[in-house]
């Protein structure tokens, strides 16, 4: 069976670092856009879409936000799975209905995530996984007809809606992504140095164990199309 052919939306706002780590987790040809400078596919004729995580908020009101909720509406909706990481994640929930809010707080480092139900996104995964999380706005509310997947006590860390997944934490992170991550978040000296004194070989080779949802979601793909310009 050919590749499958996924559309990555990168939504960082500086996308080179972003770019790196899911062109190393995606075995799968890569269209890539870059949502946050104005780019999002003009189709729907994709395998699979994937969109990235962001310093940026869902509920911020910018054009190129709105852009990516409305295109990952449309490739849902056309019955292209969506695999949304982090503010991907919340994008995918605002798109289909769910509702996402500031948490007021951050949830950093290397976490527990708990599975709350079987899914093949998971298959493999132990019910408690360790993660690497960033990230100060949460899922409130699914989308009507999600399941939810994962949480742990900051809140929903996965979840399903038909044939498009959203993950919160971040799989594709490497330790050289997580401690600058770590370093640069304004949170006090003291947490920013617990949160990069638990970056060890041992806590991201146990993280290591959730990229396997990449191979996951890209070997349940269709057979890529043969057309479709990048536009």
């Amino acid at each position: 069976m050919d590749r499958p052919r996924i559309a990555l939306v990168n939504a960082a706002h500086e996308p080179g670092e972003t770019a790196r780590n899911f062109r190393r987790e995606l075995d799968a040809e890569l269209v890539e856009f870059h949502a946050k400078g104005g780019r999002v596919p003009g189709h729907t004729e994709f395998d699979g879409v994937v969109v990235t995580g962001s310093k940026s908020s869902v509920y911020w009101d910018e054009p190129w936000i709105e852009a990516l909720c409305d295109y990952v509406e449309d490739v849902h909706a056309a019955g292209v799975p969506v695999l949304g990481v982090c503010f991907g994640h919340q994008v995918l929930a605002e798109a289909l209905g769910g509702t996402v809010e500031d948490m007021s707080g951050f949830e950093l480092g290397y976490r527990t995530v708990e599975r709350v139900a079987d899914d093949p996104l998971f298959e493999g995964l132990p019910e408690s996984m360790t993660a690497f999380t960033t990230h100060g706005d949460v899922v409130t509310e699914l989308p009507a007809a999600a399941t939810l997947l994962a949480e742990n006590d900051y809140g929903i860390h996965a979840f399903r809606v038909g044939q498009s997944v959203g993950v919160q934490f971040h799989p594709e992170y490497d330790m050289e992504t997580a401690e600058r991550i770590a370093t640069e978040k304004d949170v006090s000296e003291a947490r920013r140095d617990a949160v990069l004194a638990g970056i060890t070989p041992e806590a991201y080779a146990a993280a290591c164990e959730t990229k396997r949802l990449f191979e996951n979601f890209t070997r349940r793909l269709g057979r890529g199309t043969d057309g479709g310009a990048e536009n």
